[in-house]
């Protein structure tokens, strides 16, 4: 087998997450301008996707969408992440059995032979056994050629660390990406701690892309409990009436909360994440730490790239300077005091209160349908019928 670069040398460093081409943050995804957004990421050189099966049809759209584009583009010429292990709100299997099944399925919806990174989706919902044993079936499978990198992705940054620790200490082999949300962004940066990150950085961890700048929603105009996200959202209702008065200090500022909190978290983690960053830096200025930005329309695309270009210097000018200078002095100097005790939050996830809802007597068996049988994980024919 050929000898593979490190991560941190093929990972764009702008990702578009698709997490919001999915019911839980639009009432009918298919409606969402799809095509034209990853059409316009790729014309745009954001060459990177997220992705996930428990996204609902968030891989199947991401699948058309690339299938649809015209002239199409080279499967080398874009990157293409998803996960593995979590198949609905509190239902996980991360046997080898099921990881490898997910895998073939997003082979399938995604039109590709191989997958370039692949994370155990939300890992602090199972134990650690069984993220071990998740890891090294991605491993198996990487080996086979039909995946190119494997990490973690989780919210409890303290969790992630461990489990990073704990894979290279019973493997040999470090984790070549962990990925966290919703914990380097004005809310709560402490993905950004230095003895975290050093703990990371012992554990040989290659890449740390930061998703959910906005947290999720929470950081936005509109807020929580104006959109879908009200029904499903862990924040508690004191940390979303502070996130609306962020809103209000954005206005009275002559800004919109979204372009602060983007602005901030792209700066910020371009240079706080640079030492597990992309050397994919198109200021040619070093490692770059990555971001994910997730959009659900074109007009949202263009204005975070409009940010991102600001951010890493394709468009240096004095007036890009006074931006990001008045950016910091809001966050520092009114929002961080209104979040007071908020700041750096953390609401709960996973824990010894969680119930896996799928049956134990269920754990690695794969459905009966046409991708088992496709990739030979099931040995008779499909509707045999019963005798």
């Amino acid at each position: 087998m050929a000898q593979r670069k490190p991560l941190s040398e093929v990972l764009p460093p702008l990702i578009l997450g698709t997490a919001t081409f999915n019911v839980q943050y639009h009432p009918d995804p298919s409606k969402i301008p799809y095509t034209d957004i990853v059409g316009r990421a790729l014309a745009h050189n954001i060459l990177a996707f997220d992705t996930s099966p428990y996204y609902g049809p968030s891989e199947i759209l991401l699948g058309d969408a690339l299938r649809k584009l015209t002239p199409p583009p080279p499967r080398e010429g874009y990157f293409i992440i998803t996960k593995a292990g979590r198949i609905a709100g509190d239902e996980f299997d991360y046997s080898p059995a099921w990881i490898n099944y997910s895998v073939c399925r997003s082979l399938e919806r995604l039109s590709t032979s191989y997958l370039d990174l692949v994370y155990t989706h939300d890992v602090e919902f199972v134990s650690p056994e069984e993220v071990l044993a998740a890891v090294t079936e991605l491993r198996r499978l990487r080996d086979q050629g039909l995946i190119r990198y494997v990490g973690i992705s989780g919210y409890p940054v303290d969790t992630l660390a461990s489990l990073a620790e704990m894979i290279l200490r019973e493997t040999g082999e470090p984790l070549d990406a962990v990925m966290s949300y919703s914990n380097f962004c004005i809310q709560n940066n402490k993905l950004g701690n230095q003895a975290l990150l050093d703990r990371f950085k012992a554990a040989g961890v290659d890449c740390l892309p930061n998703a959910s700048m906005l947290g999720m929603g929470l950081l936005t105009t509109r807020g929580i409990d104006n959109s879908p996200m009200r029904a499903w959202h862990p924040s508690p209702p004191e940390l979303r009436d502070l996130c609306a008065q962020l809103s209000a200090i954005a206005q009275e500022e002559g800004e919109h909360l979204e372009e602060v909190a983007i602005r901030w978290a792209l700066e910020n983690w371009a240079r706080v994440g640079s030492q597990f960053g992309t050397y994919l830096n198109p200021s040619d200025t070093g490692r770059l730490g990555v971001s994910v930005m997730g959009v659900s329309t074109v007009d949202e695309l263009e204005e975070t790239w409009a940010l991102w270009t600001s951010v890493v210097g394709l468009v240096g000018d004095e007036e890009a300077e006074q931006r990001k200078a008045k950016i910091e002095k809001i966050v520092r100097d009114r929002m961080w005091p209104t979040l007071g005790s908020w700041r750096n939050h953390t609401w709960e996830s996973g824990g010894p209160g969680f119930v896996n809802t799928r049956a134990v007597e269920d754990m690695g068996v794969v459905p009966r349908d046409e991708t088992a049988r496709r990739w030979g994980l099931i040995s008779a024919p499909l509707d045999m019928p019963k005798i």
